[in-house]
């Protein structure tokens, strides 16, 4: 893929970026290198590469899903400055 110095001012506005003339033509020459390595890149065959979630063959550790605390819920809600039928009551703050 080819850019051109307009293009890439257009983009440099488009992102709120001041690209000055002289700035235009090296900006340039760096996306035109960086479009060429994504071209590299894509151009290799990686059909037969799986998937993965990891870059190491890890695994991990699970747990049994069991709860470990005890219900607090009455205590916390005696300490609360306004409580409505089990609910907190906070001030509004959006109007």
């Amino acid at each position: 893929m080819s850019l051109s110095l307009d293009e890439v001012k257009r983009i440099a506005n488009l992102a709120r970026i001041e690209v000055v003339e002289e700035e235009g033509s090296a900006i340039l020459a760096q996306l035109t290198d960086i479009f060429s390595l994504i071209e590299q890149m894509q151009a290799v065959d990686t059909s037969a590469v799986s998937p993965m979630s990891h870059s190491q063959d890890v695994r991990q550790r699970l747990r049994e899903d069991a709860v470990t605390e005890m219900d607090q819920h009455e205590l916390f809600q005696s300490i609360a400055p306004q409580v409505e039928m089990g609910l907190y009551l906070v001030p509004k703050v959006i109007e």
